[in-house]
């Protein structure tokens, strides 16, 4: 078992590889009353063309069966798995994102019986081709219900205008069709390769003994037995860099248009620190543009174009990134002119020292906070630690940015080449 000391965050994390690939990371934090674990797979929607375990020649999947098989996961042979839980004393849940699945657990009571229920029920898949069959329609249906969300369609819309070829543009779910084509031997097949222990990383935080929780964990994967594995060897479609069109229009029942603008990172191959540099640059870049206390908010406040509906987000993995900007407008196509000019006057016009100094710190503020959450802790460290990062290193990475990183990173990101925007408009005009 090793340790690792983060003497600023008064911190200390436990982790062991156990002979089978799997990561076992542990934070003790013996003022929480509340235990959480999360067992993740690196397995998302993105990963659909990949060498399977055991084989040689490269297979291609439907787009949506990582969120189709995290579904299945909680089918078993015997007692309901949320029962099971519920009678131990502990809530269960699960969640696909484009690069990971993750099952968590919280709970205040049975800790090693809970944490070794999921541990259990993750590595035993049950199907049938009826209970697939069946699974089929309800994800279609889950399909067609966000079809008639606005917010959805303007976000998944704004991934189609960047992405030519990779299939971070399908969503999470996948289409109707994409998931029409999904069977269990699929689902098998894209089980074994990717929830193979060696894929996988389970982390611990809450009132706990590291040793005792390392030993358990080792004590019940050493009565499973997986065959050796040198990990996922996945495949993507060429990108090119540029975006696939400017502009979008959906026409639906809507009161209120939405716009949403995107930037699309054509360079998005970076991993480790220089990863955080590039995300926590972009993130202090968003929040000086258009943070609520920014002079770019009260303009688009003041002229009408925003309301309170108005956001930003940014997402960034190895092999892809983008930033959103937008929100409910009367005004779609100036409010998309307005953000975009807005972007640009910041590669001449950069943040004061002391503007960016507020907005680090604010952004600092933020992390340390979620050091008191068990659940962000544990989500966020998986994430980090799937691209090469220690979670625990985001402050001296913040400390260790300047006006001069956010400059570099705006004139290769806020481009012509890398903006679209999507909006929607009633039908009725």
């Amino acid at each position: 078992m090793n340790q690792i000391k983060f003497e600023q965050l008064n911190e200390v994390l436990y982790s062991a590889t156990l002979d089978n690939g799997l990561e076992v990371y542990v934070l003790p934090k013996h003022d929480f009353y509340k235990t959480y674990a999360t067992f993740t797979t690196k397995y998302g929607s993105v990963d659909n063309h990949f060498v399977p375990i055991g084989q040689s020649e490269p297979i291609e999947v439907p787009c949506g069966i990582a969120h189709f098989l995290e579904h299945k996961m909680f089918e078993s042979k015997g007692e309901n798995v949320f029962q099971r839980f519920s009678k131990q004393g502990a809530s269960v849940n699960a969640f696909t994102t484009f690069t990971r699945t993750t099952y968590l657990v919280s709970t205040f009571v049975n800790i090693k019986e809970n944490l070794i229920t999921l541990v259990d029920f993750v590595q035993d898949l049950y199907l049938t081709d009826y209970t697939v069959e069946k699974e089929k329609e309800i994800i279609k249906q889950e399909i067609k219900m966000y079809d008639e969300y606005p917010d959805w369609l303007v976000y998944i819309g704004t991934l189609e205008n960047m992405y030519h070829n990779h299939p971070v543009k399908f969503g999470v779910t996948g289409t109707i069709e994409s998931i029409s084509k999904i069977t269990k031997e699929l689902l098998y097949e894209c089980y074994k390769t990717f929830y193979h222990p060696s894929n996988m990383l389970l982390f611990i935080v809450g009132p706990v003994n590291p040793e005792e929780i390392i030993d358990l964990v080792i004590n019940n994967q050493a009565k499973k037995a997986y065959q050796k594995f040198n990990g996922v060897r996945r495949i993507f479609p060429s990108e090119p860099p540029e975006v696939v069109r400017k502009q979008k229009t959906i026409r639906m029942p809507i009161k209120t248009p939405k716009c949403m603008i995107g930037f699309k990172n054509n360079n998005s191959k970076h991993k480790g620190i220089k990863l955080l540099k590039h995300e926590l640059s972009v993130q202090i870049l968003l929040e000086f543009l258009f943070g609520k206390n920014s002079e770019n908010y009260d303009l688009l406040y003041d002229e009408g174009l925003i309301n309170n509906n108005f956001s930003y987000r940014h997402t960034e993995e190895y092999g892809f990134g983008f930033s959103m900007i937008g929100g409910d407008t009367s005004k779609p196509d100036r409010l998309a002119q307005k953000l975009f000019d807005m972007t640009q006057k910041i590669k001449y016009n950069p943040p004061s020292k002391e503007v960016f100094d507020r907005i680090r710190n604010k952004i600092m503020g933020s992390y340390l906070r979620l050091l008191n959450s068990p659940e962000d802790i544990a989500k966020q460290f998986t994430r980090y630690k799937f691209n090469r990062i220690n979670f625990f290193e985001v402050i001296d990475t913040l400390q260790s940015l300047s006006i001069d990183n956010l400059i570099e990173v705006s004139n290769q990101y806020f481009n012509e080449e890398n903006f679209t925007f999507c909006q929607i408009v009633s039908n009725k005009d």
